[in-house]
């Protein structure tokens, strides 16, 4: 099991979450998605690692920004 956090910028509501969460769960490998919505907080936990690269491509494909 592991688990990544990162920050995303540009979230403001319910359906923001919502998005993030669909799109970061299609990343293969990633077993659950926790957004926390006050502090942009993403954290990502999987049955192994999982490239941050393809976590950052899914917010943006949702239509927002990973602050690094």
């Amino acid at each position: 099991m592991s688990t990544a956090t990162y920050t995303v910028k540009g979230m403001t509501c319910g359906h923001c979450v919502s998005s993030v969460k669909e799109e970061v769960s299609e990343v293969a490998g990633v077993t659950s998605v926790e957004v926390d919505l006050p502090t942009g907080l993403l954290t990502v936990e999987s049955d192994g690692p999982v490239q941050e690269a393809d976590v950052v491509a899914a917010v943006e494909e949702a239509g927002y920004e990973v602050v690094r």
